[in-house]
């Protein structure tokens, strides 16, 4: 799957989980980052979008790339539960749901997304905020 593929998917996975706009916005553009700065994607992410969201998804996008590490630490020797680190945080549960439900179930190729134009209006109401 390319890059946009997995987010639209994303995108549209939170949708029909019934989240708000930020939400939407914020699954769309996770791994916005990645391209240019991949073992730092998920930081680089939450800075383009953290003027525009509530804090709650801007801490999420940042620190996915330590909570997904559970699906795929092993294969590197990697400590599959460095997330823990993060336990007490009010955004824990928020940011393990969506590396599960909407980052890491978006690899489908045979997933029905909404198209990339559906989601082109969220983003200009989200990015036309007051930063």
């Amino acid at each position: 799957m390319t890059r946009l593929e997995h987010a639209v998917q994303s995108a549209t996975r939170a949708e029909r989980d019934g989240a708000d706009i930020d939400w939407i916005v914020g699954a769309l553009l996770h791994d916005i980052g990645d391209g240019l700065t991949p073992q730092n994607h998920d930081r680089m992410s939450a800075e383009v979008i953290r003027p525009f969201v509530r804090w709650d998804v801007s801490w999420v996008v940042e620190h996915h790339g330590i909570f997904e590490i559970l699906y795929y630490g092993h294969h590197y020797g990697w400590d599959r539960n460095a997330r823990d680190r993060h336990r007490d945080h009010p955004c824990v549960e928020s940011c393990a749901t969506f590396c599960e439900r909407w980052d890491q179930a978006s690899f489908d190729p045979d997933y029905n997304s909404l198209p990339l134009d559906h989601f082109v209006p969220m983003v200009r109401e989200v990015f036309g905020r007051t930063a």
